[in-house]
């Protein structure tokens, strides 16, 4: 309710101007399917002795043939699909991309309520994670988290949060969710089935994923588009940040974070 009421009443109005939320969104989508390509990419170039690299490359192929699609999207059904595209084909590999605990941690699609697997239920809680720090950081520049241009706008649903998350999810959450598996900083023994079939995660669990989610926020990159050396856990408000001035007109476009 704080700040700049000029900015959010800018963005009320760009969120009904179904061109505007076009082009916001293609650009939100672009970044998510570039770094769900770094994801796939990051993995080969790490582990690419024990994958299978020629099916990893046919996806990441896949993937860049997703974005130029979307940098041609006319609308956002359009978008939705080309995502929709992209995220199945994203998500169809990520099984291989777990190298460690196979029985307890695996992937077959997307569950979420409830989350049907270990491997789901910590994902649901990064993602969590994430949507707590990327409505802040557009509380903090003062934007609405509620009001989105790709995702409709629904009572209690923080669509314009989900929005920024799409770019910021596999950097954040997917290649932690990964890591963490594989280094064996979880076990499955941190998980329960609960009689509706959801998986929980108990509290040391969390915990730890907690500790490692703020261990991660403190490495330093180079932001691509500013240009400065930031902490990890600063580009949600630099995300939100950079919206912010598209919105006031200080940028011609609003720049999507690509991870490089």
């Amino acid at each position: 309710v704080k700040g700049n009421v000029l900015l959010r009443k800018r963005q009320y109005s760009l969120s009904e101007d179904k061109e505007e939320s076009i082009k916001i969104a293609r650009s939100m989508l672009m970044g998510k399917i570039s770094n769900c390509r770094k994801v796939i990419e990051r993995a080969v170039r790490d582990h690419g002795i024990v994958l299978d690299v020629e099916q990893l490359k046919k996806v990441s192929g896949m993937l860049k043939e997703q974005m130029l699609a979307v940098s041609n999207g006319k609308s956002i059904e359009d978008l939705s699909g080309f995502e929709g595209s992209a995220a199945k084909a994203y998500f169809g590999v990520m099984d291989d991309l777990i190298l460690q605990q196979k029985d307890e941690f695996y992937f077959r699609e997307r569950s979420r309520r409830p989350p049907l697997d270990n491997f789901n239920a910590l994902l649901s809680f990064l993602y969590t994670l994430l949507t707590y720090e990327v409505s802040s950081a557009l509380e903090t520049v003062g934007l609405d988290p509620y009001v989105g241009f790709l995702h409709q706008d629904r009572p209690g649903r923080p669509s314009m949060a989900l929005d920024l998350m799409e770019e910021l999810r596999p950097v954040f959450a997917d290649r932690m969710a990964i890591s963490l598996v594989n280094r064996k900083q979880i076990t499955g023994k941190g998980f329960e089935k609960k009689e509706s079939g959801g998986i929980l995660m108990d509290n040391e669990t969390r915990k730890k994923v907690i500790e490692e989610w703020q261990e991660r926020k403190k490495e330093q990159i180079i932001h691509p588009f500013l240009k400065e050396k930031i902490n990890f856990g600063l580009l949600p408000y630099a995300q939100a940040l950079l919206l912010s001035r598209y919105l006031r007109g200080d940028l011609d476009a609003y720049p999507p974070f690509f991870w490089s």
